[in-house]
């Protein structure tokens, strides 16, 4: 179930990733590599408050300013392998440029909700649970 709800939340990230990209790069003909970084970043604060109000629960392993920093920089990577597959999309494989952010999103969907699921927003409560159990066996 979290991971549909997440979705939804990387939908309306997208959304905004995407059409701020579309705008800017496509319509306004600025560069597309840092119209992307820009886009992302403004996607990755609109993730994170969709998240910890429908998705995740805030402030239970980190405080907020913690947690914040912890997005910012997992995003650091996620940014990397966005611009890493735009540019490879774009410039080697020549793929239009908005199907080639779309797939890069997609990309860097997997692994923002892995990383914000697995650790900065797991329990450490969950933790402790999943040891005793593995402790026990």
């Amino acid at each position: 179930m979290k991971i549909i709800k997440y979705f939804i939340v990387g939908s309306v990230a997208a959304i905004t990733d995407i059409s701020l990209f579309y705008i800017f790069a496509k319509l306004l003909e600025l560069n597309y590599f840092l119209v992307a970084f820009f886009s992302y970043t403004i996607a990755t604060f609109v993730n994170y408050i969709l998240s910890i109000r429908f998705v995740f629960k805030s402030g239970i392993k980190y405080s907020k300013k913690a947690e914040i920093i912890l997005i910012y920089l997992i995003s650091g990577i996620a940014i990397f392998i966005n611009q890493l597959s735009l540019y490879i999309l774009v410039n080697l494989l020549f793929i239009k440029l908005i199907t080639s952010k779309i797939i890069a999103t997609v990309i860097t969907f997997f692994w923002n909700y892995y990383m914000r699921n697995n650790f900065i927003f797991r329990s450490i409560y969950l933790k402790e649970k999943s040891r005793i159990i593995i402790d026990k066996e």
